[in-house]
């Protein structure tokens, strides 16, 4: 099982060139389920027993199942983001070097480990806009195969490559795409090519960079999972698989992926965004509910927010917490920070500790060094949108932000087990400082 869950996460992976269509491939998924497309500019008619789902800007989507029995209900939802660190190349993209060679212009995006994307195949995918008629519209593309390469400067030349090298991201980052020819511009007939539509009728576009390398299940008894964008198409995954499956008829599940994470997510269609707030509060109007019952419903729901984590690095263990250290392959990885980096707290840890445990899904618990300042994730910053008790949690897996990143190969498994008993589960507040969990 462990196995035929990370192949499969590894199909979806594929699919996922950008974080276009990585919305795209969930779609796809909601529909095969049959789940109905919302569209945020026009009204909703809400039923019970039905499945729904919305997308904004193409990048971020938000599904969600409505039960039948909803007289005192309350939201189970998890987040998580669909983003990764890459490079976006810029509008005008052509760089003509010393009329010999020509570069694709980019810019960073996120935080990434620079060399991990230098000297190996990489490829463009994002999406189009297209002007036909009076109509605008967004066309996906992914230019199949290996495009472009960021060329390693020779260690003859640079004697300092192996010791405190600094990247320029104007110089040193630039991806080599062919060879200079007067009067040529082949990118754009390329773009339109692979997307099926007219050069003349593109508008604009948002364009990215993403590896081509193959993920690959490896190790001495194929214990590890390697590939592009595992943080955090993983848990991007396993929490949908867990939400397709899931189901409780007094509560509403949502899924939430989120654009943005990488770069702050204030972003309209980011967790800083309202459109978790709105999703939820369109649900309530629909279902006939007043506003005062839309905060009884938040004050029983709860929020995963799922984000991978740092395993401790076999190289450097002193780089992990004393007594707090999580492992690839030993269980789903709750977050704590004591100055709220991560929106766990007891209540939050305990409730889903008891998800793990119905699941008999293992799971550890991670801070980082008292010295140092771990990133944040989604959780704290929707939180400021929508306040209902929340835990931050993820996978174990190592070199994140790399390229090519490294996971364990039962963790995914795991995440689908311990999503699926939540959503078929039921929080309510009893009283204050009570709550139950019932299924």
């Amino acid at each position: 099982m462990y196995i035929k869950a990370s192949m499969d996460l590894i199909q979806f992976i594929r699919r996922c060139p950008s974080v276009f269509h990585a919305v795209d491939a969930i779609k796809a998924e909601l529909k095969s389920e049959g789940f109905e497309e919302l569209v945020e500019g026009k009204r909703w008619n809400l039923k019970k027993g039905n499945k729904y789902f919305v997308a904004r800007n193409y990048s971020s989507i938000i599904a969600f199942k409505i039960g039948e029995e909803l007289d005192d209900y309350s939201f189970n939802i998890v987040a998580s983001h669909c983003d990764s660190p890459g490079f976006k190349i810029k509008d005008n993209y052509k760089i003509e070097a010393n009329k010999k060679y020509v570069q694709l212009n980019t810019e960073k995006y996120g935080g990434m480990i620079y060399s991990t994307w230098f000297d190996r195949p990489l490829s463009v995918a994002g999406r189009i806009i297209s002007k036909n008629s009076d109509l605008f519209e967004t066309k996906l593309v992914n230019i199949d195969k290996d495009l472009v390469l960021i060329p390693n400067v020779a260690i003859h030349m640079n004697r300092e490559v192996n010791s405190n090298m600094k990247y320029n991201e104007q110089v040193d980052l630039l991806p080599l795409y062919g060879i200079y020819s007067e009067g040529t511009d082949s990118f754009m007939d390329l773009v339109s090519s692979y997307a099926c539509i007219q050069k003349e009728n593109i508008i604009s576009t948002d364009l990215f960079l993403y590896s081509r390398t193959e993920p690959a299940i490896w190790g001495e008894n194929g214990e590890f999972i390697s590939s592009p964008k595992l943080d955090n198409l993983q848990c991007a995954y396993a929490t949908l698989q867990g939400f397709l499956r899931g189901k409780n008829n007094k509560t509403v599940s949502v899924y939430c992926c989120f654009d943005n994470e990488e770069v702050g997510s204030s972003t309209k269609q980011g967790a800083a965004s309202t459109f978790l707030e709105d999703v939820l509060n369109r649900i309530n109007g629909n279902l006939g509910k007043s506003r005062e019952e839309y905060l009884c419903a938040l004050a029983s729901s709860f929020l995963i927010s799922a984000d991978n984590a740092h395993a401790v690095h076999p190289n450097h263990p002193e780089l992990s917490d004393p007594t707090n250290r999580v492992y690839m392959n030993e269980g789903i990885v709750i977050k704590h920070n004591a100055n709220q980096k991560y929106t766990t707290d007891a209540v939050s840890s305990a409730l889903f500790k008891e998800f793990c445990k119905s699941a008999n899904v293992p799971y550890q618990n991670y801070t980082n060094r008292s010295d140092v300042a771990g990133g944040s994730t989604l959780g704290n910053i929707a939180s400021t949108k929508v306040s209902i008790n929340m835990v931050d949690i993820g996978l174990a897996q190592l070199s994140m932000h790399s390229s090519y990143e490294t996971a364990g190969i039962k963790d995914t498994l795991y995440l689908i087990q311990a999503s699926e008993e939540f959503f078929n589960s039921r929080i309510e507040e009893k009283s204050s400082g009570v709550l139950s969990v019932t299924k």
